[in-house]
């Protein structure tokens, strides 16, 4: 069995990473093989997406290529535990939140380690992904780690002392933006919109500027000047948002999900 890429843990994020590899034809079915212990899980992958499967953790670590490591943080050292020392060693690379690369290069001596934070907008190739190096990456296996990722929207290089303030930001922000949206759906059903409607209206509106402040190259500052007339209904909405401390609660959200990061590297 002839094995390019392979994954341990079969979850939400190596699906969206595998699926945008496969329509970006980086690897082929075939050369993927994916270790996840539920049976109906691995079923569900082969069927989806063709690739090889396997509940043997062994199997996938003996990946030519790139080992890649999905699986829960607090499971890592029995993961590793159970993989027994191969001839080939692949460039491992892990998107385990808080696990700090001086533990994952512990758990694959003689390997070329690569920790990555992506996020979930990957699966629509809209994701964003921070990548930092272990000591015995060069710049091949930091280009093989980009084309990657490249694959699943934008990619930024960090020290790795910043990456649980990416998880904090990016890793996690994705339900803070879904919030967000959700939020003001509410309020518009709130004020009397149908549910559908103001669902509409709340996700284009978020797509939209996201979208006008990638392009043009706005402050958000600056974009919200624009549209907050004296005296008028944005102005208004934006007192009510600074009174109720939203700005000060996405703040904190993105520090405490970084300190859980931080606290998922420590604990064993």
């Amino acid at each position: 069995m002839s094995v390019k890429f392979g994954i341990i843990g079969g979850g939400v994020m190596a699906e969206a990473i595998l699926s945008r590899l496969l329509q970006q034809k980086l690897y082929a079915p075939d050369e993927v093989l994916i270790s996840d212990p539920k049976g109906s899980r691995r079923d569900w992958l082969k069927q989806t997406y063709g690739v090889q499967i396997t509940g043997d953790n062994q199997e996938a670590a003996n990946a030519s290529d790139v080992l890649m490591l999905a699986i829960k943080p607090q499971t890592l050292e029995r993961v590793v535990a159970g993989l027994a020392g191969g001839q080939l060693k692949p460039l491992v690379i892990s998107v385990l939140a808080g696990i700090p690369i001086s533990r994952l290069e512990f758990g694959f001596p003689d390997h070329p380690v690569i920790r990555v934070m992506p996020n979930t907008p990957a699966t629509v190739g809209a994701g964003m992904t921070a990548i930092a190096g272990g000591k015995m990456v060069d710049h091949h296996h930091m280009d093989l780690a980009k084309t990657i990722f490249s694959a699943v929207g934008e990619i930024v290089e960090v020290p790795e002392s910043l990456m649980d303030a990416v998880t904090g930001l990016s890793g996690s922000g994705s339900a803070y933006v879904a919030i967000i949206i959700e939020s003001l759906a509410d309020g518009g059903v709130a004020s009397g919109l149908p549910r559908a409607i103001a669902y509409q209206l709340a996700l284009q509106t978020v797509l939209g500027t996201a979208r006008l402040l990638k392009e043009t190259s706005l402050h958000p500052g600056e974009l919200k000047d624009r549209v907050t007339s004296p005296g008028g209904t944005t102005i208004a909405g934006v007192a009510t948002m600074e009174k109720m401390g939203v700005r000060s609660a996405m703040i904190e959200a993105v520090r405490a999900a970084c300190r859980r990061s931080q606290e998922l590297g420590k604990s064993k």
